[in-house]
C-alpha cells in the first residue's frame, strides 16, 4: 500500500489485493491446515526459513490479510491478530516481560487490563507499577526500575477519556532503553497514529470501533519496527538462542521484524488465542467503514458532550474534544480529526440518580460494550471497574456517579432528545 494514501482508502484497499479474475471481497480460508509437496517444505516452515501457513493457530490467509490491513493503517511494518483485545495486551508484555521483570502502566486504563496487569501477571511474577501519566518527566523515571521492561498506557484512556502524551512519555522510555506500548483502541489509526509519536508497539480491541458492530471478538499488536531490542540487555528472549526453533536468534534472523515474529511463532504458537478465519473476514468488513464512521462518531460525540455541560444536570463532563477538558490541548495535538465516540460524566446526585438516570432511556442500549454504531451507557464502577478498591477506582477517575455513554451513530436529534427525557425524569423528585 502506497503510503501517500490516506487512512479513508487504506480502510478499503490494504491487506487484500485481488489479481485478476479473482473475487473483489476478501475470501474466507476456511481450513485449520495446509498442503505442501513435501516433508521438506513442512521442514522448512518449522525452520522459519520459508513463508507459508503452518496451522491455523499461528496463522491463516484471511486473517494474514486484515493483519495487513492494521498494520498500515497504524502505520506499522507488520501485525499479528489476537481473539481479543485482551488477548493482544497480554501478548504485547509477556513477548518481552517474564518472571521477575517490572512494567510500568498508567493507572488511567480500561478495567479488565488494571486486573490483567495489576493481577493475573502478578502471578506470573510480573510487578506492575500504576502510574498517574499527568506526572513529570522526573517523577516518571524515578518509577523504572533496572528489571522494568516497558511503559503502557492508552490514547484514549476508558472511560476516564484522559489523553496520554504520547511523544513525552516515550522519549522518557527511550532515554531509559524501554518501549512505550499504546493502547489506540478508542482511536484506531484513523483518529491517530501513536507510532509517528515514538510508540513503539500499538495494541487495539478490535472489537470496538474497527468492528464497530458488536458481532465478534478480536485484537492486534502491531510492530513499529523502530526499537532497537540489541541496545541493551534486558531483552534476551529476542537476542538469544530460541532452542525450540534450533537455536534461532530473531533480531539476527529477521531484524526488524523480531518482536513481532517471536510472538507468532512462539507465543501464538503456545497461547493459540488466535482469531477465526471468520472473525477476520467480519472485522475486514468493519474496517472499510470504519472512517465513514468514526467521523460519525465523533461528530455526535462532540454534541453530546457539549449538551450535557450546558444541561446543569452533569457535575463535570469528560470529552477531550470540549475547550473546557483538562485534556483538550493534548488533543488538538494527537487527536486532529476527533476525539473518539465516547462521552463520560457525572451525573449530580451520584449513584441513585445514575440508575434513575439509565433506567428512564429509551433506545439507548445498557451493556458492557462500547463503540458500536448503537448508542450504549454503561455505570463503570458497578460493571467493568467493579474490581477495583475505592483508592483504585479514584486513580482511575471513577466516582459512583461516573456514567460512560457510546455515543452511536445515530441522528444526533433523536439522540439528544432521549438524553434530554430521561435526565428530566432522573430528576423529577
Amino acid at each position: 500500500m502506497k503510503k501517500e494514501f490516506s487512512p479513508a482508502t487504506q480502510c478499503i484497499h490494504s491487506g487484500y489485493h485481488p489479481e485478476n479474475g479473482e473475487p473483489l471481497a476478501l475470501p474466507i480460508y476456511q481450513s485449520t491446515t495446509y498442503s505442501y509437496s513435501s516433508p521438506t517444505d513442512i521442514g522448512k516452515l518449522f525452520d522459519l526459513t520459508a513463508d507459508g501457513h503452518m496451522y491455523s493457530r499461528i496463522s491463516n490467509p484471511t486473517v494474514a490479510c486484515v493483519e495487513e490491513k492494521i498494520a498500515a493503517l497504524e502505520g506499522g511494518i507488520a501485525a499479528l491478530g489476537t481473539s481479543s483485545g485482551q488477548a493482544a495486551s497480554f501478548l504485547s508484555v509477556a513477548n518481552i516481560a517474564s518472571a521477575g521483570d517490572h512494567i510500568l502502566v498508567s493507572s488511567k486504563i480500561y478495567g479488565g487490563t488494571t486486573n490483567l496487569f495489576g493481577v493475573t501477571l502478578k502471578r506470573f511474577g510480573i510487578d506492575c507499577t500504576f502510574f498517574d501519566q499527568d506526572i513529570s518527566d522526573d517523577e516518571l523515571k524515578a518509577l523504572i526500575q533496572p528489571n522494568t521492561k516497558l511503559i503502557f498506557g492508552e490514547t484514549i484512556a476508558n472511560p476516564a477519556l484522559s489523553v496520554f502524551d504520547i511523544e513525552r512519555i516515550a522519549k522518557v522510555a527511550h532515554g531509559a532503553g524501554i518501549p512505550l506500548i499504546i493502547d489506540n483502541t478508542f482511536a484506531t489509526g484513523v483518529l491517530c497514529r501513536p507510532i509517528e509519536y515514538g510508540a513503539d508497539i500499538v495494541v487495539l480491541s478490535t472489537s470496538k470501533y474497527m468492528d464497530g458492530h458488536a458481532v465478534q471478538l478480536g485484537g492486534c499488536v502491531v510492530d513499529s519496527g523502530n526499537f532497537d531490542w540489541t541496545q541493551n540487555d534486558k531483552f534476551q528472549g529476542l537476542c538469544t538462542p530460541d532452542e525450540s526453533y534450533h537455536g534461532i536468534v530473531y533480531t539476527e534472523s529477521f531484524g526488524k521484524l523480531a518482536y513481532i515474529t517471536k510472538m507468532r511463532v512462539q507465543l501464538m504458537r503456545d497461547f493459540g488465542v488466535y482469531p477465526t478465519a471468520q472473525a477476520a473476514f467480519l472485522l475486514d468488513l468493519g474496517i472499510q467503514t470504519l472512517d465513514v464512521r468514526l467521523k460519525r462518531h465523533c461528530e455526535n460525540a462532540l454534541a453530546v458532550a457539549k449538551f450535557l455541560e450546558e444541561s446543569g444536570y452533569a457535575e463535570y463532563v469528560n470529552y477531550p474534544g470540549l475547550e473546557s477538558d483538562k485534556y483538550h490541548s493534548l488533543a488538538l495535538k494527537y487527536l486532529e480529526k476527533g476525539a473518539s465516540g465516547v462521552v463520560s460524566f457525572c451525573i449530580k446526585g451520584g449513584r441513585e440518580k445514575a440508575e434513575k438516570f439509565m433506567n428512564a432511556l429509551s433506545f439507548f442500549v445498557n451493556a458492557v460494550h462500547v463503540a458500536t454504531v448503537h448508542s450504549c451507557v454503561l455505570h463503570p464502577a458497578s460493571s467493568t471497574h467493579r474490581q477495583l478498591s475505592d483508592e483504585m477506582l479514584v486513580k482511575a477517575g471513577i466516582d459512583g456517579g461516573l456514567i460512560r455513554i457510546s455515543v452511536g451513530i445515530e441522528d444526533i436529534e433523536d439522540i439528544i432528545a432521549d438524553l434530554k427525557q430521561a435526565l428530566a425524569k432522573a430528576f423529577e423528585d
